[in-house]
């Protein structure tokens, strides 16, 4: 669906953001694209949809390849950015304009996302705040029933109900023609939302691997003492006592903690790795 090879790319010459970048991403899955501020997700997003070119390899979309914008390329992808503008006219005038741009939308379904956001259909765009013109955006994206869809930072700018809210519309619109990829800093959004995680660090991609397989080689659990544990890969201590990963030697069955995997991936990655390898 998406296939990424050999990918450099340079906002400035001689100091290339990305080297030799490979990633494959298949249809029917949540992607999660983790990262802290400024790890590059938001470009390499941009490279999928057409937005940047690589300075050399090749970024290819259902075939296509993104830097081109061809029409069948645009009309199966959407992407959500974190930084959006919204034209001053009604969400009826906004759905009449840019819905006929992709040929599956579906008005019933957009509707429908902005009743559960509590969106008012008739207010203009420009009077809503800034969480409420990102639902408005969400729900649009959602509605174009494109193969691929992409969003950057999407719940920057929601409330706490409204982020659940989020992961249910989410969840309920996977199917296997589609591919969704969600870039995320704050790691915990995402929790119990996606099936495979790509973590970026130092613009590179240090960890690909699908959740499946992360709770079968690694268990997550909480101990009063830290010595009751061996073969500690992680550690982080709060009230309640120590969230802990270790190897999963015995076919454990164990929630994933999305935050803590991540905190792990970047402090102690090398050992993590190793596992999987």
């Amino acid at each position: 669906m998406i296939n990424i090879q050999s990918l450099t790319f340079s906002y400035r010459k001689n100091k290339p953001l990305f080297e030799n970048l490979q990633l494959r991403l298949e249809a029917g899955h949540i992607y999660g694209l983790l990262g802290k501020n400024g790890a590059g997700k938001s470009t390499l997003l941009k490279q999928m949809a057409g937005l940047l070119f690589p300075d050399s390899g090749t970024c290819e979309v259902m075939g296509y390849p993104s830097a081109k914008r061809q029409p069948a390329f645009l009309r199966e992808i959407f992407l959500v950015p974190e930084e959006f503008y919204l034209p001053k006219v009604s969400v009826k005038r906004y759905v009449g304009t840019y819905a006929p741009f992709y040929p599956n939308f579906d008005e019933g379904a957009f509707y429908k996302y902005l009743k559960e956001f509590e969106i008012p259909k008739d207010q203009q765009l420009t009077e809503m705040s800034y969480g409420q013109k990102k639902k408005v955006l969400i729900s649009f994206a959602l509605a174009t029933n494109t193969k691929v869809l992409i969003m950057d930072e999407p719940t920057n700018g929601l409330d706490i109900p409204s982020k659940s809210q989020f992961r249910k519309v989410i969840a309920a619109a996977v199917s296997e023609e589609k591919c969704i990829v969600i870039s995320t800093h704050q790691v915990r959004d995402l929790d119990n939302l996606i099936d495979s995680i790509v973590i970026i660090d130092g613009h590179k991609i240090i960890f690909r691997e699908d959740v499946q397989t992360v709770t079968d080689k690694l268990s997550f659990k909480t101990v009063s003492r830290i010595e009751e544990s061996t073969d500690i890969l992680f550690a982080d201590s709060n009230l309640r006592g120590h969230t802990i990963i270790t190897r999963n030697a015995g076919n454990e069955q164990s929630k994933i903690d999305m935050e803590l995997l991540f905190n792990a991936i970047l402090t102690n990655h090398k050992p993590i790795q190793e596992i999987f390898n």
